[in-house]
């Protein structure tokens, strides 16, 4: 069964026939929101939940990640799709691109990022060495290419704390690091799916260029980002239906 997670400017999936909603207890504590279990097309699976809540009203730093992946693989999901809004460092991707990233940095701190600590559960070290489920993401591209949409099958994504928006030097220490993308949610959830067994890949939408390059020069506002996050979600919806339905053909 298929999962998605939603993020800025996707906090539900049109088209998507609710059956129930379901508050799952977690040992990490509450959910973001009750899982939303329901169909698209009459007959393809999902379960969907946006990380932020409802009315994006949890910040990137507070989402309560082990909640989250836990709850999503307790009701069978294995394939899990993560929607990461993202500002485009490299130049190329532009606002309305969508980006399938094949690496990440994690610059975030204090979060609780891992079921394994050692107190829970016994310490494990997961190789991640490749974060992102390699099947997914080239699905993501036959899909992307079927709806003639514009996309990059690879990219380096840096996941910050947030809540705020970066300055122009961050930028350019980024760029230093090797990222093309930046964005306040691929950590943990990223490292958490691979320890609990998922399949997990993330859709990036550009919303902005990063600050102080290309369009962004002078600078962003937390409005630009949301319009054109939202400017997005008609294809974001369209290309999720794409993969889950026609996942494995």
């Amino acid at each position: 069964m298929f999962g998605v997670i939603g993020g800025t400017g996707l906090d539900k999936i049109e088209g998507l026939v609710v059956g129930k909603y379901e508050t799952i207890k977690t040992p990490y504590g509450e959910t973001s929101e009750p899982l939303a279990f329901g169909s698209i097309a009459g007959q393809l699976m999902i379960v969907f939940i946006a990380r932020h809540g409802k009315n994006h009203s949890i910040a990137p730093h507070l989402i309560n990640y082990q909640a989250n992946i836990w709850a999503l693989h307790s009701v069978g999901v294995k394939n899990l799709i993560g929607i990461n809004t993202v500002g485009s460092i490299d130049t190329r991707f532009l606002p309305g691109d969508f980006v399938f990233p094949d690496q990440i940095i994690d610059y975030t701190y204090s979060r609780k990022n891992t079921f394994f600590d050692g107190v829970d559960n016994p310490i494990q070290h997961i190789d991640f060495t490749y974060p992102f489920d390699s099947n997914l993401r080239n699905h993501f591209s036959r899909a992307s290419r079927m709806l003639d949409l514009k996309f990059h099958t690879s990219g380096v994504y840096a996941c910050v704390q947030g809540p705020r928006l970066e300055s122009a030097a961050e930028i350019n220490r980024y760029e230093n690091d090797g990222a093309d993308i930046i964005g306040m949610t691929g950590m943990p959830e990223a490292s958490l799916a691979r320890e609990i067994g998922l399949n997990y890949a993330l859709i990036c939408p550009v919303a902005n260029h990063a600050a102080g390059r290309g369009l962004n020069k002078d600078g962003i506002s937390h409005e630009e980002i949301n319009a054109n996050s939202e400017k997005m979600a008609l294809n974001i919806e369209n290309l999720i239906k794409r993969i889950i339905g026609s996942y494995g053909n």
